[in-house]
C-alpha cells in the first residue's frame, strides 16, 4: 500500500504546479517577493510606505454551485474568473486596490490538465483586477469527493489609505445612484438555477437567439470584475461616497449595506434593460419579480453613489475603463433601507 493507491497522486500535483506556472507568471507584479512552489507568498509593502495611513482590506469567498455548469459542460477555464472577481470586487467596494489572490482548489481526483485549465482563469481574473497570484493549494480529497468534481474558492488582500476608504458615512439626501452593467447571473443564485434549468447537455447546448449564445454559455459567463472602474472613477477625482457589490441576496440585502441611517436607497426598474438571461429565468421558473431582485444582480452587479456634480465625470470615467453605465436612482430621506419602483 502507498499513498497513491490510496488515492492521492503526489506525481499529478506536481505536473500540476508546472503546469500552472505559465499562467501564474502574466500576474507577477514588481512587489512580488518569491516565485510559486514555496511554503509561503512574499509582497514587498515598500511602494505604498508614503500612504499617510495604509489600510489593508481583504475579501474571500468561492464560486458557489456555479461550478456544476462547469462539470457538466467539461468547461473550466473561467470559473477562476469568478473566484477572482467575488474577492476583488469586495475590496474595490470598500476603495481599495487588489495586491495579492491565493486561491484553493479541493478536488476528488488531480487531474493536472483540469488544475492548470482552472488556474488559467484564476490567473486571468488577477489579470483584470491587476493582482499577483502569490499562491494556492491544491488537495486531493479521495472518498470525499467525486473524483470528477472539485471546489475553488480564494482569498485577496489589498490596499487603501485610510482616508480614501469609501464607508457610505458621507451620503446624503440628493446624491445620484450610478450602475455599473454586469455580465449576467455572476455566481450567485445558481441552486435556483438549477432548479429551472434541465442540467442536461442537450438543453445546455441549446442556441436561444434572446440570449445570443447557448444556454451554457450563458450561465457560464464569469463574473464582470469591476477593479479598473472604482480606479478610473478615482483618477478622475470623483469621491464615491458609497458602493454596493450586487451578490447574493441581490438589490434588497445588498444596497442597505452601504447606506448609513436615515436615508434609503430610491432604484428606478425601468432605468436600464434587464439582460434576457433574466427575463428567461424568471419566466420558466415562474419566479416572482420581488425574488427575482432578492437573489440576482438583474444585470447590475455593482452601485456607486456620487454628488449630483459628479455625475458626469463618473459616468465618463466608468465607460473609459469599458464599462457600461446607467443612472439609475438617488439617495432620499426615510427608513435605512431600498425602494424598488
Amino acid at each position: 500500500m502507498d499513498y497513491k493507491k490510496a488515492g492521492v497522486d503526489i506525481e499529478a500535483g506536481y505536473r500540476s504546479v508546472e503546469l500552472m506556472k505559465e499562467h501564474v507568471r502574466r500576474t507577477v507584479r514588481p512587489e512580488v517577493l518569491a516565485g510559486i512552489g514555496g511554503f509561503s507568498g512574499a509582497f514587498s509593502m515598500e511602494s505604498f510606505k508614503n500612504m499617510e495611513k495604509p489600510t489593508l482590506v481583504s475579501g474571500t469567498d468561492g464560486v458557489g454551485t456555479k461550478l456544476k455548469l462547469a462539470f457538466l459542460l467539461d468547461r473550466h477555464d473561467t470559473v477562476g474568473i469568478d473566484c477572482v472577481a467575488m474577492c476583488v470586487n469586495d475590496i474595490a467596494c470598500a476603495g481599495g486596490e487588489p495586491l495579492f489572490f491565493l486561491d484553493y482548489i479541493a478536488c476528488g481526483r488531480n487531474y493536472p490538465e483540469k488544475i492548470a485549465a482552472i488556474v488559467s482563469g484564476v490567473a486571468e481574473g488577477c489579470v483584470q483586477a491587476g493582482a499577483a497570484l502569490i499562491g494556492g493549494e491544491t488537495a486531493e480529497h479521495p472518498g470525499l469527493m467525486p473524483e470528477d468534481e472539485y471546489d475553488l474558492a480564494g482569498f485577496a488582500v489589498g490596499i487603501v489609505d485610510e482616508k480614501d476608504l469609501i464607508t457610505g458615512k458621507e451620503l446624503r439626501e440628493g446624491d445620484v445612484l450610478l450602475g455599473i452593467a454586469s455580465s449576467g447571473l455572476h455566481s450567485n443564485g445558481f441552486s435556483l438555477v438549477r432548479k429551472v434549468f434541465p442540467m442536461e447537455r442537450e438543453a445546455l447546448d441549446t442556441y436561444y437567439e434572446e440570449l445570443g449564445t447557448t444556454l451554457g454559455e450563458a450561465l457560464l459567463t464569469p463574473t464582470k470584475i469591476y477593479v479598473k472602474a472604482l480606479r478610473s472613477i478615482k483618477e478622475a477625482g470623483v469621491r464615491v461616497k458609497a458602493c454596493s457589490h450586487i451578490t447574493g441576496g441581490g438589490f434588497y440585502e445588498n444596497v442597505p449595506r452601504m447606506l448609513p441611517k436615515g436615508v434609503r436607497a430610491v432604484i428606478k426598474k425601468n432605468s436600464y434593460q434587464v439582460p434576457a438571461i433574466f427575463r428567461m429565468l424568471a419566466q420558466q421558473g415562474g419566479i416572482a419579480e420581488e425574488m427575482m431582485y432578492n437573489t440576482y444582480n438583474m444585470g447590475i452587479g455593482m452601485v456607486v453613489a456620487v454628488n449630483p456634480e459628479d455625475v458626469t465625470a463618473a459616468e465618463r470615467a466608468i465607460e473609459a475603463a469599458g464599462e457600461t453605465v446607467y443612472q439609475i436612482g438617488g439617495i432620499e430621506r426615510g427608513e435605512k433601507g431600498v425602494v424598488l419602483c
